[in-house]
């Protein structure tokens, strides 16, 4: 019956626009491979700062570590859903790294390419008021990095998933058939299409310190609706913050000591306002922010507009991905089925570190943005501040910080 009813809705959308509206022209859908098991990886001999694009057009940045290309989106006239596909397998490196799937914001003179090619600096900030945190909120001629998915690799999926693999063999849990050879992530980015289309930049950054480290591979997906006379919602991305270390950054600990604030002005033509945060905490051993809960709070002009503790507790379900993970042995008493009914003894169980509860990100999780709503909002200048009241500071190996981006959409 869906099926018969989304076809007597089509059917009916079609003849109104065929009633008395202009058919708009269609440019087709766009399935867009930007890399292809692409190597991120440190190699500081290979690749210095900035290596300029080869013959498949990728960059490399900050020792490869970040790889980067030119893209051409088209500038659709009919209405779009866009959808973004980061696959990710390790090639080497065992550790659950935090990535980030990114666009350059295109009215930006200053941006990651030009500060890697040495042509640009990040902005002069109040060192006072931001700790000599650079590049975390907008300055002259520079808006945040937009990020596109935030992502953490597992440990060691696909380099280490086969079954005779001497590090993981004896590791996978009796529940688990095999080790995967991959992650993969899909996420509705739509809202994010006017900062994609035309000419732009994407890339993905992956925290590795090995000369192996992953393969990654990034794909845009791009639907047009069959609708002739249904026009593009035209949004604005407004990008407000963004603390991922990509080039030239310390760790983000910042929010130990203080709240963060930016400005941003809201012109009068802006409906349907609302944010979108995207957060993970990172560090700090057993007792640090990657481990204990931590309430994040974010305001408009001094007002709470959303509090909440950004953890995850499903880690376990990711165990597939996972085949260099730690594992400990756990006493606890199990009741199992015998020839006389059920009984209890004591037994040994594997628990993996990547099953342990985590702030926001699981090993092998992608994050998807917290969404709050504006509809209040009045048009003028803002200033927007996020606070983590008990986040704790970096304390030598104890590298308690927090990633967070956020960035406004409203339609035009």
């Amino acid at each position: 019956m869906k099926i018969v009813s989304m076809f007597v809705s089509l059917f009916v959308a079609l003849n109104v626009c065929a009633a008395g509206h202009k058919e708009l022209p269609a440019k087709g859908d766009l399935n867009l491979t930007v890399f292809d098991k692409e190597n991120i990886h440190f190699v500081p001999d290979t690749y210095a700062g900035y290596s300029a694009a080869g013959a498949d057009g990728v960059i490399h940045l900050v020792n490869g570590r970040i790889i980067l290309k030119k893209i051409q989106i088209p500038d659709y006239q009919r209405d779009v859903t866009v959808s973004l596909k980061v696959t990710v397998a390790s090639n080497g490196d065992r550790w659950d790294k935090s990535g980030s799937c990114f666009v350059l914001p295109k009215n930006s003179a200053v941006n990651l390419l030009s500060i890697a090619q040495g042509k640009k600096q990040f902005p002069a900030i109040d060192s006072l008021k931001l700790e000599n945190m650079i590049g975390i909120v907008p300055g002259k001629d520079y808006l945040p990095t937009i990020e596109l998915m935030r992502f953490m690799t597992p440990f060691g999926v696909g380099h280490f998933s086969a079954e005779d693999d001497s590090l993981s063999s004896k590791r996978r849990p009796v529940y688990i058939p095999k080790w995967e050879k991959c992650v993969q992530w899909e996420q509705d980015i739509t809202d994010l299409y006017s900062a994609l289309k035309g000419e732009v930049y994407v890339g993905i950054f992956i925290d590795t310190w090995t000369k192996e480290g992953y393969v990654a591979s990034m794909e845009l997906k791009i639907k047009e609706t069959p609708v002739t006379c249904e026009k593009l919602v035209r949004r604005h991305v407004e990008p407000l913050m963004n603390t991922v270390y990509y080039i030239g950054q310390s760790y983000p600990d910042i929010f130990a000591r203080k709240s963060v604030s930016t400005d941003f002005v809201l012109p009068k033509n802006a409906k349907n306002v609302r944010l979108k945060y995207i957060v993970t905490g990172h560090g700090g051993h057993s007792g640090g922010d990657e481990f204990v809960q931590k309430r994040n709070i974010l305001s408009v002009d001094g007002k709470e507009i959303y509090s909440f503790v950004p953890w995850r507790d499903d880690c376990a379900s990711f165990r597939r991905f996972n085949p260099a993970t730690g594992v400990w042995l756990i006493k606890r008493l199990a009741a199992y089925i015998s020839e006389d009914g059920y009984k209890t003894k004591e037994v040994e169980e594997p628990l993996a570190s990547s099953d342990l509860s985590r702030s926001n990100w699981c090993p092998g999780s992608d994050v998807l943005p917290e969404v709050v709503e504006l509809p209040g909002l009045q048009a003028g200048k803002h200033t927007f501040t996020v606070s983590i009241p008990e986040a704790q500071p970096v304390n030598k190996d104890e590298l308690n910080h927090w990633l967070v981006s956020a960035y406004l959409v409203w339609e035009e």
